[in-house]
């Protein structure tokens, strides 16, 4: 019995590690993952809002055609 209770403390210990370790990867994984999303937020505010290579104007005019599900139509092509 003494070999059970043994190989069970082992193993108990074992799994409690490997969970602590788990634990903090987690952890890592979603600070970079803020990071990248607020670096994305950053990059998009700079490009709508500071007129660089988005414009708002040209923005609300492609959203305005998939709204109301308008064909793209190419002239000049018999």
């Amino acid at each position: 019995m003494e070999n059970v209770q043994t190989l069970l403390i082992v193993v108990v210990i074992t799994l409690t590690l490997l969970l602590g370790v788990v634990g903090i990867q987690v952890f890592l994984v979603i600070i970079d993952l803020r990071k990248a999303i607020k670096r994305l937020n950053s990059i998009l505010e700079d490009s709508i809002l500071g007129g660089g290579l988005i414009r708002p104007e040209k923005l609300t005019g492609v959203l305005e055609m998939f709204g109301k599900n308008k064909k793209m139509e190419t002239k000049g092509q018999g």
